[in-house]
């Protein structure tokens, strides 16, 4: 496949990623760890990311229902769900919300903005 499809299809998923969500997403490049269950760990890539869920990296087939953890830099494992596999991308749900504050402290330390949300 031309790189200009695969780029197409990448960009297609991106525009739809922020569809029926319960969150909005944020494109994103961030290194981890995704363990599934019953697995060993593996270096993935996270894409997006949100206070609900994650795409990242996954060449191995996963089938939806799958619990899995997902660890991040300076972060404890976070407990997910795949909702979807698709061409070496996994779509996961976490099964706790991250809260917003740790959620903007990831984007802020991976994009470079520096920008944190505060408590009340």
């Amino acid at each position: 496949m031309s790189d200009y499809l695969i780029g197409q299809k990448r960009d297609s998923y991106f525009s739809a990623a922020q569809e029926d969500r319960c969150a909005p997403r944020t494109r994103i490049t961030i290194p981890g760890m995704l363990r599934m269950s019953g697995a060993r760990a593996v270096q993935t890539v996270v894409h997006d990311l949100s206070v609900s869920g994650f795409c990242a990296a996954a060449v191995v087939r996963v089938h939806p229902g799958t619990v899995c953890w997902l660890t991040l830099p300076g972060l404890e494992a976070l407990q997910a769900e795949v909702i979807w596999w698709d061409n070496s991308l996994v779509g996961c749900a976490f099964d706790n919300l991250l809260s917003p504050i740790v959620h903007d402290n990831i984007l802020a330390r991976w994009r470079g903005d520096h920008m944190y949300r505060t408590v009340s």
